[in-house]
């Protein structure tokens, strides 16, 4: 799995290239937000069922259908299969994060899932709705420890890059 640095020297390596001015103030902006991102997958790693769970109630608040016979998260298997998925996606967003590199989702999480996701039934809208909730829990308990509210996008750029990912797959929206 790369990072943001050994993907811009790769990057420098391919054109043979000495790292410039642009290279080295990349290099930078990811070591100066080094601390919020790990201050962020410090607290995914130790609230991540707490993040799962509140995301989830939020998501069949707003769309208590789910749950309902007919819905995708109703029967016990697959409301389990709902909250995996949830923290899968948290977790790679954790990676991401530590990377500093969003496109490590499309080979880890992204490719293939549309074929897996339109195989089994399962919506789109609502799981991308889930994953955008994960970033919600995630910078509101990050706000809550004093992060400021500024800095968020940040935080939410892995779990954008999924949700927007997935919609673009147009799996039978609902």
């Amino acid at each position: 799995m790369r990072d943001a640095i050994t993907g811009l020297i790769g990057r420098y390596d391919q054109l043979g290239r000495y790292l410039d001015r642009n290279a080295m103030d990349s290099i930078d902006g990811y070591l100066g937000e080094s601390s919020l991102r790990l201050q962020a997958v410090e607290l995914i790693n130790r609230e991540a069922t707490e993040i799962v769970r509140e995301a989830s109630q939020r998501l069949f608040k707003g769309d208590p259908e789910l749950l309902l016979p007919g819905g995708n998260a109703y029967t016990t298997r697959r409301l389990a299969a709902c909250l995996r998925d949830m923290d899968y996606f948290l977790r790679y967003a954790s990676y991401a994060l530590v990377a500093g590199d969003s496109t490590i989702l499309n080979e880890r999480v992204l490719n293939g899932l549309d074929d897996t996701y339109k195989s089994l039934g399962v919506p789109t809208g609502p799981t991308v709705r889930s994953i955008v909730l994960l970033a919600d829990v995630v910078c509101e308990m990050l706000i809550a420890d004093g992060l400021s509210i500024e800095r968020c996008p940040l935080v939410r750029q892995p779990f954008e890059h999924m949700a927007e990912g997935l919609a673009a797959t147009d799996v039978r929206k609902r």
